[in-house]
């Protein structure tokens, strides 16, 4: 029996099965397979053609059924890659094949994974599919790293964006002045490659050059690894460290939590601090 058969076995039986001639848009989290919904574990079990991207780990693909065939469609800046328009067809052609198909992207499909483009070609050509959410790298990764996306001390908002378009340049539809004013924290997909243009925008929208920054690279993987620095410092540290893609890059004083909340060092044997919020409440009490 091998993996795929024992997950098959575990799953409640009153989940949705994947039919032939269906497509599934599922995401596989950040990394680590413990991280995949039941809906996506049990589409991984029943698939006959897995089309996957870059950043769905090996661990989660191990999880196909015996026979499964897998394609890789990943898209990486400044790598070839397939184009959407031909990812999206290709989904089509399977499924008019009377495939049961699942298309697995990284994270979650709807948060920067294009799912969306491609649930409107499968639209297009009358195909059938689900949308199965992920756990998206912008908050699962950032937790395996001991930072949490919100914390009531620090703040009561948050921005997700992109640190590049369709074209590979910096957004410039991004309000880097409103941004910078009015989101006490920014986590960004994709910014290494424009991480001096966007910490300058940020700086010069008002963002505190001290300001705390973590790079969590490789994210709920036994790869990852986390730097942290500021914004001023930034661009220069992830240079001299050496850091490649792919990394969540998170901003604010959610990242002065990390020492408190690293669970993750922890279990190898790192001693976690006191909260560091808890001189200030002092201070205000």
């Amino acid at each position: 029996m091998d993996m795929s058969d024992t997950m098959r076995l575990a799953l409640p039986m009153s989940l949705p099965g994947l039919e032939p001639g269906h497509v599934w848009l599922a995401g596989a989290g950040p990394g680590d397979p413990g991280l995949l919904t039941l809906l996506a574990a049990k589409s991984l079990s029943e698939a006959d053609v897995i089309v996957h991207d870059a950043l769905v780990n090996e661990d989660c693909l191990r999880l196909a059924r015996t026979g499964a065939v897998l394609e890789y469609a990943g898209k990486r800046g400044g790598k070839p890659s397939a184009k959407q328009r031909d990812i999206s067809l290709r989904l089509v052609e399977l499924a008019k094949a009377g495939h049961r198909v699942l298309r697995l992207k990284g994270g979650d499909p709807f948060v920067f994974g294009r799912g969306g483009e491609e649930a409107l070609t499968l639209i297009e050509y009358g195909v059938p599919f689900r949308i199965v959410p992920g756990i998206t790298a912008g908050i699962g990764g950032l937790a395996y790293a001991g930072i949490p996306v919100t914390h009531r001390e620090v703040n009561h908002a948050v921005t997700f964006l992109t640190g590049h378009d369709s074209s590979g340049v910096v957004p410039d539809r991004i309000d880097w002045e409103a941004i910078g004013r009015g989101s006490p924290v920014i986590v960004m997909y994709m910014a290494m490659k424009h991480m001096g243009q966007i910490t300058a925008n940020l700086i010069s929208a008002g963002r505190r050059p001290d300001e705390a920054v973590a790079f969590v690279c490789n994210a709920a993987t036994p790869q990852q690894s986390v730097l942290e620095t500021t914004l001023g410092r930034a661009e220069a540290d992830m240079i001299a460290a050496g850091i490649e893609p792919p990394a969540i890059v998170v901003i604010g004083d959610v990242v002065r939590l990390r020492p408190s909340l690293d669970w993750l060092g922890a279990l190898s044997g790192r001693k976690l601090m006191p909260d560091p919020f808890a001189v200030d409440r002092k201070d205000t009490a």
